[in-house]
């Protein structure tokens, strides 16, 4: 009786700690998961630079910052001036990038309907759904181009038209053309007389969307101009009365250091804040 109460719990022990264990790793765990992009490499992406390397990004932005720390700080005397303007252009190219990025996903917004027309007429026509959009990189509007001439060929090397669309996501990095990308993937498990019907809703979704944000895009510059005349007319003054020697001597004081340091603090913050305020929700990606 003994012998079998222990084998029981032997049995029970040995059922307990196989189902705790990791399961030995396969072949496919084997493989390294997919490395999730950095903020700098997210922001190339969706300027269309995904082609540049965040680390001559970043030090593009330093050596910029640095240059003019040393020019202002050596035309002016005064080191909290050349500690601002050095600043100032360190962040220089992450503007340049962030209008850079919107730029281009507005472009992008309004020729997304027209390559979803092209893609549903060709669906009609009688091509398959991924002949139909590797055509794309031919009929379809000249900004997306390249992306889908990269789609057709990678199309017809793997063949695999999820991996292949997943690909495509990566290098549009637009909202609206993971929207698209994921419409086109649930038109291909749906198929049939329901295609061309999902492909003009959607189409006709994304003109409505665009008129919208159109119209409250041009009601909302004047928030977004006056937050830049605003931030950069004291400094521009500043950079004037820099030249007089009677300027230069009281910045170089500490009261002068503490004013400068406060005043770029108010400028950041009132800037930022002012754009905050006057933006419209950014659209987000998430469905990458």
């Amino acid at each position: 009786m003994g012998a079998l109460v222990g084998l029981g719990v032997g049995v029970g022990l040995l059922l307990i700690w196989t189902a705790l264990r990791r399961p030995p790793a396969s072949v496919d765990d084997e493989a390294p998961a997919p490395r999730s992009p950095g903020l700098v490499e997210r922001r190339l992406g969706e300027a269309g630079l995904a082609h540049v390397a965040p680390r001559s990004f970043l030090a593009l932005s330093t050596a910029a910052g640095s240059l003019t720390l040393i020019v202002a700080a050596g035309a002016t005397g005064v080191l909290p001036i050349g500690v601002v303007a050095g600043a100032a252009a360190s962040y220089l190219p992450f503007a340049v990038l962030g209008g850079r990025a919107r730029r281009r996903r507005r472009e992008f917004a309004e020729v997304w309907p027209e390559a979803v027309d092209d893609l549903a007429s060709a669906v009609r026509a009688g091509m398959s759904l991924p002949d139909a959009v590797a055509a794309l990189a031919v009929r379809g509007p000249d900004a997306l181009r390249p992306a889908f001439e990269a789609f057709a060929l990678d199309y017809q090397v793997s063949g695999r038209f999820g991996d292949c669309l997943d690909r495509l996501k990566a290098r549009l990095s637009d909202p609206v053309g993971d929207r698209v990308v994921e419409g086109i993937r649930i038109a291909r498990e749906v198929g049939g007389g329901e295609l061309g019907r999902l492909l003009r809703n959607l189409s006709g979704y994304l003109r409505e969307d665009l008129r919208t944000r159109s119209e409250l895009e041009a009601r909302q510059a004047w928030a977004v101009n006056g937050a830049r005349v605003a931030a950069a007319a004291p400094w521009i003054v500043l950079l004037v009365m820099s030249t007089q020697p009677s300027v230069i001597a009281r910045y170089q004081s500490t009261g002068g250091t503490i004013v400068l340091v406060v005043g770029a603090a108010c400028c950041v913050v009132a800037y930022r804040l002012m754009l905050r305020l006057g933006r419209l929700p950014a659209e987000r990606r998430v469905l990458r």
